[in-house]
């Protein structure tokens, strides 16, 4: 029996995203050599051709279905706060081609929403795309909703970083930094293998996450059938809606947690290096310690580079009273020893790290927090869920001028500032 370049036709919507351009423009290619030659010979060639194309168009069908028997089961947390807007949200993506999300760190934004835009059915056809902004984001991401998702060890869920890819036919959800999928625009200008891409964190502004938005919003008039979810922390949300044509804008608070600030007399933080400030934040927790109920959590030690880093760490080992594991935490660690930080232990430790560890990233175990920063800096942090750093700002910081880190327990925040006066036990409401 014949087919029709029309059958073909109704049959490329329920393809494979990335089958549907390459079968649009093969049977284009059919109707104009149809229209320019004639002849019985001619018909019998062309009906030859579209029976193979409906062959190709029926087996990429039959991998959707096989995608879609395998979907995994769904569920959210009910202790994130996204977890009560799912319905709201799945509406908002449902209803148009382009949402922005803005949550604060500890909403859940970024673990529930590729799991929200798999129940509605996405996900099948195409991947869905999720970016970080850094390698170690993606992979723990990554392994967070595979977990969530009860697919760990399997390529469901899966991520791409520089030099490894572990994605294959059977991932739905695809972890990537945006440098990624910045380079595979050059392949592939219509990104024809995604249904749904999550820009996360886009309030980061980078120079890829600036030409992704723009690239993109040219690309959504091209490709309609493509889903958009930009997400950021509460800030400059209008601007991002905005540019993509008043995009409706869904907001979701965080959780909040007392903190307890203790601050360095700025005299004193002046005169000592940066090794001995952080020994003596670490001999002051270790007594605070003594009087909690839990008394080895960790302790988590934010500081501004590499350099800083190695010097703490010589200075902690060099110390033999402190008895504590050290751990780096940066960019340019190699995947195993940044993967120590994530695995269980019985000795306390101290993680030294970069703001590497202040996007997407949960550091378990910690229990105590001291930002060693400049002492002009403005900082504030809470614990029991996430750490702050709010940069120095010429006016009040209103904004998200700050990165957040999972930590487990109530527990002392240690603060150098500029305070003049030693401040100890104020409760203060902070984000997650």
């Amino acid at each position: 029996m014949s087919v029709s370049a029309k059958q073909i036709l109704s049959l490329i919507p329920q393809c494979l995203s990335k089958d549907q351009h390459r079968l649009r423009m093969s049977l284009q290619k059919i109707r104009q050599a149809e229209k320019a030659e004639s002849g019985l010979d001619v018909k019998s060639t062309q009906s030859v051709k579209l029976e193979k194309l409906a062959s190709l168009a029926e087996h990429s069908i039959s991998q959707v279905q096989a995608r879609r028997k395998r979907l995994p089961a769904i569920s959210y947390p009910a202790e994130l706060p996204l977890s009560g807007k799912v319905e709201e949200i799945k509406k908002a993506i449902s209803e148009n081609q382009i949402v922005v999300i803005a949550g604060e760190t500890g909403s859940g934004k970024t673990t529930q929403l590729p799991k929200i835009c798999l129940e509605l059915g996405l996900g099948v056809k195409g991947m869905i795309g999720h970016t970080q902004p850094r390698r170690l984001a993606a992979r723990t991401v990554c392994s967070r909703i595979g977990e969530e998702l009860g697919v760990s060890g399997t390529s469901a869920v899966a991520y791409q970083v520089r030099f490894q890819d572990y994605t294959d036919d059977n991932t739905y959800i695809k972890l990537m930094t945006d440098g990624i999928l910045l380079s595979e625009i050059r392949e592939d200008p219509f990104l024809n293998k995604y249904d749904t891409l999550i820009i996360d964190e886009a309030h980061e502004r980078s120079l890829n996450i600036d030409f992704l938005l723009g690239y993109l919003k040219r690309l959504l008039v091209k490709r309609p059938g493509l889903k958009l979810i930009v997400t950021s922390a509460t800030i400059d949300l209008q601007k991002f809606s905005s540019h993509f044509n008043d995009a409706p804008i869904i907001e979701v608070s965080g959780r909040t947690f007392p903190v307890n600030f203790v601050y360095q007399p700025a005299e004193e933080s002046a005169a000592e290096e940066l090794g001995e400030r952080i020994i003596g934040a670490v001999q002051e927790i270790k007594k605070i310690a003594k009087k909690s109920p839990i008394p080895h959590r960790d302790i988590l030690v934010f500081l501004s580079g590499e350099k800083e880093i190695r010097d703490t760490a010589d200075a902690i080992r060099k110390d033999k009273s402190l008895d504590l594991e050290v751990l780096p935490l940066y960019a340019r660690l190699n995947n195993k020893e940044q993967n120590r930080v994530f695995q269980s232990h019985s000795k306390q430790r101290i993680v030294l790290a970069t703001n590497v560890a202040e996007t997407s990233l949960t550091v378990p175990g910690i229990g105590y927090v001291t930002l060693a920063l400049p002492v002009s800096a403005d900082i504030a942090c809470a614990v029991k869920s996430s750490v702050f750093l709010l940069k120095q700002s010429p006016k009040p910081v209103q904004t998200r001028e700050q990165g957040g880190v999972d930590v487990c327990a109530r527990g002392p925040a240690f603060a150098f500032t500029v305070k003049k006066t030693l401040t100890v036990g104020r409760n203060i409401p902070t984000q997650k």
